[in-house]
């Protein structure tokens, strides 16, 4: 019996491996090489299944994971984003939510979906504890103040 060209991924070390040749025969753009392409695909993925563990960060948490893989520091988010240096910091300290314009654009500089930064994370505000999550806090509130018509 032939021995067969790929096999279920048990090893780093061969999902490095089989990552690397379907970035090659991608790269190639080779329609004999489809079914190759396939078959490591769905090795790729399953290995992804079952040994990624996704830890669902909150939105501060991914942002500053994005910062540290791009080498970004507050005063290029602050240029990005079109905020003051302070702004930024009260963001990234879970001081201020994410308005809906900022969500745009990070996920607009970073490639991403909307989704991923739209979810609601606690504030550390004093004045902001008191609701449930961020999505409601862009600025801070007094539900004792009425609303001028």
């Amino acid at each position: 019996m032939e021995a067969l060209k790929y096999t279920v991924i048990k090893t780093d070390e061969q999902y490095k491996a089989y990552c690397n040749i379907l970035e090659k025969l991608l790269e190639n753009d080779n329609e004999a090489a489809a079914d190759e392409i396939d078959l490591l695909t769905l090795l790729i993925e399953k290995w992804d299944e079952e040994n990624t563990s996704f830890n669902p960060h909150t939105p501060i948490e991914l942002l500053k994971s994005l910062m540290e893989e791009n080498n970004l520091k507050a005063v290029d988010l602050a240029n990005i984003l079109g905020l003051s240096k302070g702004t930024v910091s009260k963001i990234l300290n879970c001081q201020k939510g994410l308005s809906k314009e900022t969500i745009r654009k990070l996920s607009a500089h970073f490639n991403m979906n909307q989704e991923a930064f739209n979810r609601p994370y606690k504030l550390t505000n004093k004045l902001n504890r008191h609701y449930k999550n961020a999505s409601l806090m862009n600025t801070p509130k007094s539900m004792n103040k009425k609303m001028a018509v």
